[in-house]
């Protein structure tokens, strides 16, 4: 019997979590299945063939789409070339909904098609769950409400829990990287996490270091910046040289920043849940271009933005928004919140119940399972 093969696809840093979390799950099931990507290192070093490097493909809003439109068409027409081969017996698609539900319409069933870490349609543009019907064999999803969701629609799901319970923990302890860092182990830590595009670091964090600024007026904080492997270091020098303020940086190592800190600022996005599952206090902060934020905003149909209130149904984070993500205000409702125990062993409970719900830990294994199941009949 020939060996089966897979194309996983995902676009952007967060997805690629999931997707190398899954490549290595399947090899461990079945190391015969012979797994090509698009992605990059992370999914290479999880077993993956890359046949196509999406380092600076990630993009935020419509008109940074239009930007990088020519290296889409390429890659599309790359992946369906390969499909008309008959080189997969299956593809994974991996959130990065904007190019993977066009694709999945481009492929037309011609080969079963999977979707991993479900697109966002129970909060915007729910439209799409027309195409994911039609195009879509079998969803995985990572909340028990998407299963739920899915199900009424009459769409094939399955819910496997969420793989950063297996991901998310520090890997030195915390003493020791507050040492490295030449930190002071009684003055009180914040950190920063300006996602992972260079769009969103580029609005928000200007945002987060003057409001950083103020709170060091109060409370003599030092702050530390969560870096992503993947994001160019000229980026973060060409921003944080117009501010007077000392930040030091751990690169690719996300959960030791937030192990040393007592605070974080996050942008929405994975971040939110990764600093849930820590049970670090923090604010939620987001920031786009002023058109890209006018012609998103009508199409969301939900109170909140960070997934930890979405799957709370409360908002126990409180969330600054585009014109509301002021420093002022950011700066103001940190020092709240820090002087008060009360409300930051209120925070903590409520993000323990949060990631109490997640499920538990194996979600890689048991979406691997599903696939592996899945190519055999």
């Amino acid at each position: 019997m020939a060996k089966k093969q897979i194309l996983i696809i995902c676009g952007e840093p967060s997805g690629e979590l999931h997707a190398s979390a899954l490549a290595s799950a399947i090899k461990k099931l079945n190391p015969e299945i012979k797994i090509s990507g698009v992605g990059s290192s992370l999914l290479a070093q999880a077993g993956a063939e890359i046949i196509y490097d999406t380092k600076g493909l990630s993009v935020m809003g419509f008109f940074d789409v239009l930007k990088k439109l020519p290296r889409f068409f390429i890659l599309k027409n790359l992946i369906l070339e390969k499909v008309r081969a008959g080189k997969f017996d299956a593809i994974i698609l991996v959130d990065f909904s904007g190019f993977n539900l066009r694709l999945a319409k481009a492929i037309n069933n011609r080969i079963p098609t999977i979707y991993y870490v479900s697109p966002q349609v129970w909060a915007s543009r729910t439209g799409r769950v027309k195409t994911i019907k039609k195009y879509i064999r079998k969803m995985i999803v990572l909340f028990e409400f998407e299963k739920e969701f899915y199900r009424k629609q009459g769409v094939d799901a399955d819910c496997v829990g969420h793989a950063l319970l297996d991901i998310v923990r520090p890997g030195i302890e915390k003493d020791e990287l507050l040492h490295k860092l030449s930190f002071a182990k009684n003055r009180p830590v914040i950190a920063l996490l300006p996602g992972s595009r260079k769009q969103e670091i580029k609005k928000i964090l200007p945002v987060m270091l003057r409001a950083g600024q103020l709170i060091h007026k109060k409370i003599n904080a030092q702050f530390v910046i969560a870096k992503p492997n993947q994001t160019s270091w000229g980026i973060y020098d060409r921003i944080i040289k117009k501010f007077n303020i000392e930040v030091k940086f751990v690169e690719g190592k996300t959960y030791d920043a937030l192990n040393i800190a007592d605070f974080a600022l996050v942008c929405s996005g994975t971040a939110v849940l990764e600093a849930a599952i820590m049970q670090k206090p923090f604010l939620i902060i987001y920031k786009m271009g002023l058109l890209n934020y006018l012609s998103y905003r009508p199409q969301v149909k939900i109170p909140y933005i960070g997934i930890v209130n979405i799957v709370a149904g409360k908002k126990i984070i409180p969330e600054f928004i585009q014109f509301n993500a002021s420093p002022e205000k950011i700066s103001a409702k940190a020092l709240e919140i820090l002087s008060n125990r009360v409300e930051l062993e209120r925070m903590r409970s409520e993000l323990s119940a949060v990631k109490s719900s997640l499920g538990q830990p194996g979600a890689a294994t048991r979406a691997a399972k599903i696939v592996v199941d899945f190519l055999k009949t």
